[in-house]
């Protein structure tokens, strides 16, 4: 019997009797009762349902909002680091090595300065293969062969254990042929697999665009390239420095040292703006040492909304941006200066003609300063390089090349200057390779320049 059927309004059955009424009334009732029963029970449910998905919400609500949040930008403090050991008693500079401290300091070494390690034994195989056959010009063989190397090693599941050198030659590779788009996907299969930021795309030596082979004016350079290099403190004294680089040899690369830089004011800024702007106006070829060190103090300082020192840092630190090529970096620093002082951001223009290098050491001697600059490629006869090297060899005690426009040494001239450089070492002579890319700094391992010389690959 349905709940509604016993509320129809109707006149009773005449023939029922009156027993048959009472045990309807009774089952009614009983049937009321049920249905109160039922209808109780559903709302204690749906209340106990709803006071559970209340405390479910109110513990969320507590792990997402009751958590402190970190200051903006804040970083855990690094430990602080241990001091160096002081040096044993009598201990001398070892002949293998240049002075590489200032005078009066004793600090050890930075990660930079070590000369990078020989590739593993699983991967020296294919890193001196590859580079063999780089330095023959068959960087496409080469290419193949790194390219399958990787591949093997993501299929063994070698994962971020694995060697980096494969890596670091591929990278190479693809900046001194111009093959950006090849660089930028390897880019993300090594973010993938290391799970850290790839290398910068830093282009071919000489110029942004150009590729391998196709040098541009002036990159052919192949001598003693004069350094000017800066104090601790980028100031009004910097005029000094800058009002003397017209007086340096102009057909020579100028290489701007700015790795002593350890405090920046709003007018030191200015004047070494408006240098690097001048000099890359007039076509300059510039090296420039220690930008992104320069560049990471600056931008330490410098905070979006305040305008206390001016612009002249905030455009400096752009200014070298631009010369990294570090396009996205710039981007949002633009965006930075736009919104303290609210005017239009320079916009990115690719450097031509520039390399930079990682933070050197200041020399202790003024000489050992001044580097021999190797051109973009040695190949066949190069008895005129041989000679020229003999020259400088005569004038400066130590022998440090500098190796930022190397894009490739082949195997002959690579050997016809290892003899070269033997018969200057015998009276103990120190020889440095700096700034060597990872294929060239292979092949120098390769041919046994180790054990006279130290290669400092440049880093990534």
């Amino acid at each position: 019997m349905g709940l509604f059927s016993l509320f129809k309004k109707g006149k009773p059955d005449a023939a029922a009797p009156d027993g048959d009424d009472d045990a309807a009334r009774l089952a009614a009732n009983s049937e009321l009762q049920r249905a109160a029963a039922n209808s109780q029970l559903q709302r204690d449910i749906a209340r106990a349902t709803a006071l559970k998905i209340d405390a479910i919400e109110a513990a969320m609500e507590a792990d997402i909002f009751n958590t402190p949040e970190p200051a903006w930008g804040s970083r855990p403090a690094r430990p602080p680091s241990a001091p160096p050991a002081a040096p044993a008693a009598g201990a001398g500079d070892s002949p293998a090595t240049l002075p590489l401290l200032d005078a009066g300091t004793t600090q050890l070494l930075a990660d930079d300065e070590i000369p990078a390690p020989v590739a593993a034994d699983a991967t020296a195989p294919v890193v001196e293969e590859s580079a063999i056959l780089y330095a023959n010009g068959q960087a496409a063989i080469a290419e193949q062969m790194l390219s399958g190397a990787l591949a093997d090693a993501a299929a063994s599941g070698a994962g971020p254990q694995q060697d980096r050198t494969v890596w670091w030659l591929l990278f190479d590779l693809h900046q001194v042929q111009g093959q950006q788009d090849r660089f930028d996907s390897l880019s993300i299969d090594y973010a993938s697999t290391f799970e850290t930021s790839p290398p910068p795309w830093r282009g071919p030596a000489g110029s942004a665009a150009a590729p391998l082979g196709s040098v541009a004016a002036g990159v052919s350079y192949t001598g003693v390239a004069p350094t000017v290099a800066f104090g601790p403190a980028l100031d009004a004294g910097a005029a000094a420095i800058i009002d003397g680089l017209p007086a340096l040899d102009a057909a020579a690369p100028l290489r701007l040292d700015l790795s002593r830089i350890a405090s920046a004011d709003a007018e030191g800024c200015a004047l070494l703006l408006a240098a690097l702007q001048s000099l890359q106006k007039a076509g300059r070829e510039l090296i420039v040492v220690a930008a992104a060190e320069l560049a990471a103090l600056l931008q330490a300082s410098l905070q979006v909304g305040r305008r206390d020192d001016g612009e002249a840092p905030w455009l400096l630190l752009l200014e070298l941006l631009q010369l990294l090529n570090r396009e996205k970096d710039f981007e949002e620093a633009s965006m930075d200066y736009c919104v303290t002082f609210e005017v239009s951001p320079p916009p990115f223009v690719a450097p031509q003609n520039v390399a930079t290098a990682a933070r050197q050491p200041a020399p202790v001697a003024a000489a050992a300063s001044d580097r021999f600059m190797l051109p973009p490629v040695v190949e066949g006869n190069c008895t005129a390089l041989l000679d020229a090297i003999s020259d400088y060899a005569s004038h400066y005690p130590a022998l440090v090349f500098d190796c930022s426009r190397l894009a490739r040494l082949d195997f002959g001239a690579a050997n016809q200057l290892l003899a070269r450089l033997q018969h200057l070492a015998l009276d103990g002579r120190r020889v440095e390779f700096r700034e060597v890319n990872h294929l060239v700094a292979a092949l120098l391992r390769l041919l046994g320049y180790a054990s006279l010389a130290r290669i400092f690959a440049h880093k990534y």
